[in-house]
């Protein structure tokens, strides 16, 4: 074995065959290998601004999404944009994952021979993950719609309470008045 291969006679990225005057690419094919890694971190904050003890509604410190309690307009929109944020995050990586698998699935030979197979049977496995990242962007917009339709049903109750949280205005000059 030569210092160009690795173990069973695969050939380095890097190293090159003096024979070989052709182009790697147009023998294998292109692929695609992410180089990236995406990390989603978020912070629980309860009403007084410390952080949540990290125990959810399911009294387990995984649960990605704030206690369900609803005593205010806030609770609302806090819990439908944290279920927002978790289902774009979800759909994106979900969605990643359904190209890489079709990626890995395609380059399995078909056992039959026919020309396409490998890459139709890896089409039919990954739309299965396709459509779940596209279910995934669907709750988001669902959560974000169902923050609007809230604000727009009960319009009147949070207005009146937003004028009585009010302060009071103090005095202001009048420049009209000279």
């Amino acid at each position: 074995m030569s210092t160009n291969t690795f173990s069973h006679g695969v050939k380095s990225g890097t190293a090159k065959d003096p024979k070989d005057s052709k182009n790697d690419s147009a023998k294998f094919g292109a692929s695609f290998a992410p180089s990236f890694t995406v990390n989603v971190s978020k912070s629980n904050t309860t009403g007084g601004g410390t952080p949540a003890q990290g125990m959810g509604p399911r009294g387990h410190s995984e649960a990605s999404l704030p206690v369900p309690e609803f005593t205010s307009p806030a609770d609302v929109r806090n819990y439908c944009n944290s279920l927002r944020a978790l289902m774009v995050g979800i759909s994106f990586e979900v969605s990643m994952g359904a190209e890489i698998l079709k990626g890995v699935l395609s380059t399995v030979p078909d056992p039959e021979g026919r020309i396409g197979g490998s890459k139709v049977r890896a089409w039919r496995v990954s739309r299965k993950l396709g459509k779940a990242a596209d279910s995934a962007a669907a709750a988001a917009k669902n959560a974000a719609a169902c923050y609007a339709a809230f604000q727009q049903a009960y319009e009147e109750e949070i207005n009146r309470v937003k004028h009585r949280a009010r302060k009071p205005q103090g005095r202001r000059m009048d420049w009209a008045d000279q």
